[in-house]
């Protein structure tokens, strides 16, 4: 089994998670820190209060994906909701694969080594972008991430602190399309977009699920060399919390493929353009999927 490149932070407390999953009757689930996540967390969540006897501890915006994955190699946390392409070149400091399937069966093969399951994806990709202002990129000619080559040096990537660390982010950006931009700006997650929106930023790394790029008409450009790999979504859980609790996996597995990428980008501009609360906007969906009453 390979070792993990974030096994440092597995020796740090995690003092912020409020109930650990050691109560047998209540199952932990965590989020990162971004509105998608946000939601996965209700979706699972309520979907577990209603299709079983067990009671929910909902962990949200609990931090970056090495916070969140650590709490639940640690056992602070039963489950949550994970990417193929996360795993894969962040957390497992593999190969990219750009076969989603095969994406899917190596973090599957390497995580239940560590005593966690992957369960079936929830169908929708959320791979990353690059994306820039439509008026900005077409006064320039830009359609692709090759096209900003002979512009870069004049512009500013607005990125998360973690794209901006990431090999599978701009680190592994610049080996692959050979520039780097002439300076870049660190943000919290969500703020990349309005950075752009403002012109405080000319290009962003965006989640292709998030329904600001449309909303603040921004473009995507397309990754013509293939960089990003496959982000499919599927929840994550330990094996002995499935050993307790069987039935969670047929219950979580109602979730396959229900969530396209059309769906999830809807789903996140409810929550980050309408101000509607998460919850509200799981359940809903939940509810019209006939999962929950």
């Amino acid at each position: 089994m390979r070792k993990l490149t974030f096994i440092l932070i597995l020796a740090l407390p995690l003092i912020f998670i409020g109930c650990s999953s050691n109560d047998e009757d209540v199952i932990s689930i965590g989020g990162k820190d971004f509105t998608e996540q946000d939601i996965l967390v209700y979706i699972t969540g309520e979907l577990i209060q209603e299709q079983t006897d067990l009671e929910v501890n909902y962990e949200t915006w609990l931090g970056g994906t090495n916070v969140v994955d650590g709490a639940l190699q640690r056992g602070d946390l039963d489950m949550y909701v994970e990417y193929t392409g996360t795993a894969l070149i962040n957390l497992l400091d593999l190969e990219l694969v750009n076969d989603p399937q095969e994406a899917y069966d190596i973090v599957a093969s390497e995580y239940e080594e560590m005593g966690i399951k992957w369960l079936e994806p929830l169908g929708f990709n959320n791979t990353y972008v690059l994306s820039m202002r439509e008026d900005k990129a077409q006064q320039l000619g830009v359609e692709t991430i090759s096209d900003l080559k002979e512009h870069a040096d004049d512009l500013t990537l607005g990125a998360t602190h973690e794209f901006l660390e990431r090999v599978d982010g701009y680190q592994g950006l610049q080996e692959t399309y050979g520039f780097e931009f002439g300076s870049t700006a660190g943000f919290d997650p969500g703020l990349t977009y309005a950075a752009v929106r403002d012109g405080n930023a000319d290009v962003n790394d965006a989640f292709a699920t998030d329904g600001r790029i449309i909303a603040f008409n921004l473009k995507m450009l397309e990754d013509d060399k293939n960089f990003f790999p496959p982000y499919y979504a599927a929840p994550i859980i330990r094996k002995d919390t499935l050993e307790a609790h069987p039935e969670l996996e047929e219950v979580l597995n109602l979730l396959a493929g229900r969530i396209d990428d059309e769906t999830m980008s809807s789903l996140n501009a409810r929550v980050d353009l309408e101000d509607e609360q998460a919850r509200d906007v799981a359940r809903d969906w939940l509810q019209s999927e006939g999962l929950i009453e």
